[in-house]
């Protein structure tokens, strides 16, 4: 459906009009707008969606009549307006243009115009298309998802425009490198961790600025440690064991010393929980809280633990090499804190130094 819509009068004057006006209706030679001859309307014409086209026909003092129609629909016919619809104007009615103007276009608008004229021979003709470009627009985009690692994703984006746009997937990472999909779909196999984030879907069509949504991909995977130190503490003062762990969802830590779980508010104990790290902070170390504890962070998918050593001041000779006991099958041996007794514990990777 284009611009078009006769106007309402009496038949009586219809039929005189139309009688004036049946010269005008496209049946005559036509003209291709190359041509040399008149009349000569513009090449095709294109607009954007919203704008406003101008469509102009060249004409000269031969002419004794001219009308512009949509398709079989007359839309002006000299200064009088044919249509219906108040988007379409008359610009210029004189002796060597005759244009029009269809305001606010939308797609609909698009397709052949004629410009018709009578001269004292015959009518003549020349036709000019408009072509409506329409922004990109995100018609339908994936939800954000939260998949285990290991799993497969499809990711989704739909996207409408005149000419139709070109869509492509992109991973908001500091890592990523290009665009990981030219398509409407994104398939990812066996996702690893890395590969959460945001992804982003872009629709350009070089009608206007490309249109962007982004879907968030979580990766689920069970805690990592990643950090953990051994701390040598002289009596009396205050001491501090921390190990740090990745996980999504985020790890619950709990503490062990031996086979006895800490708790937060045991007298001289601070247990500090937060999502990538746990502290157990010691106020005043006494020989009874030298030894080994146990830190453990789980979540849904599993769980993992490190042996984190407290310690007193070191014998002469001997250094500290760490961090220790990230690995089960590290060697450990037995030794008692310089200066106190009665109070054994293990040392990993002890060395004389340099």
């Amino acid at each position: 459906m284009g611009v078009g819509g006769c106007l309402v009068v009496p038949w009586r004057c219809l039929v005189v009009l139309c009688l004036r006006l049946v010269f005008l209706v496209p049946a005559g030679v036509p003209v291709r707008s190359g041509d040399a001859t008149f009349p000569k309307a513009m090449d095709n014409v294109t607009v954007r969606q919203g704008e406003s086209a101008t469509l102009r026909c060249s004409v000269d003092n031969r002419v004794t009549r001219v009308a512009w129609l949509n398709r079989s629909s007359i839309l002006y016919a000299g200064n009088d307006k044919w249509c219906l619809d108040p988007r379409v104007v008359l610009l210029t009615n004189t002796k060597t243009e005759y244009s029009i103007q269809i305001q606010d276009v939308d797609v609909y608008d698009e397709g052949p115009y004629t410009c018709s004229v009578q001269t004292d021979n015959h009518p003549k003709t020349s036709r000019v298309h408009l072509i409506v470009q329409v922004s990109p627009k995100i018609v339908e985009i994936s939800s954000d998802i939260s998949i285990n690692e290991g799993g497969n994703i499809s990711l989704t984006c739909v996207a409408t425009g005149r000419p139709d746009p070109t869509i492509t997937w992109r991973h908001i990472s500091p890592k990523a490198v290009g665009f990981v999909s030219e398509d409407e779909y994104l398939e990812i196999t066996g996702i690893t961790r890395e590969q959460s984030g945001e992804y982003e879907c872009s629709a350009s069509n070089d009608v206007a600025a490309p249109i962007i949504r982004r879907v968030k991909v979580t990766v689920n995977y069970p805690p990592y440690i990643s950090d953990a130190k051994s701390t040598g503490v002289p009596v009396g003062q205050k001491g501090i064991l921390q190990c740090e762990a990745s996980a999504v969802p985020a790890a619950e830590f709990q503490w062990y010393k031996e086979d006895k779980r800490l708790v937060e508010g045991q007298k001289g104990v601070k247990v500090e929980s937060k999502a990538f790290f746990s502290r157990l902070t010691f106020f005043n170390v006494s020989e009874q809280d030298y030894g080994n504890y146990t830190c453990m962070a789980s979540n849904k998918l599993g769980n993992t633990n490190v042996s984190i050593i407290l310690y007193g001041d070191m014998p002469p000779g001997l250094t500290w090499e760490g961090p220790p006991a990230l690995r089960e099958d590290v060697f450990s041996i037995s030794m008692q804190p310089w200066g106190c007794p009665h109070t054994a514990f293990s040392f990993l990777a002890l060395k004389s130094p340099p």
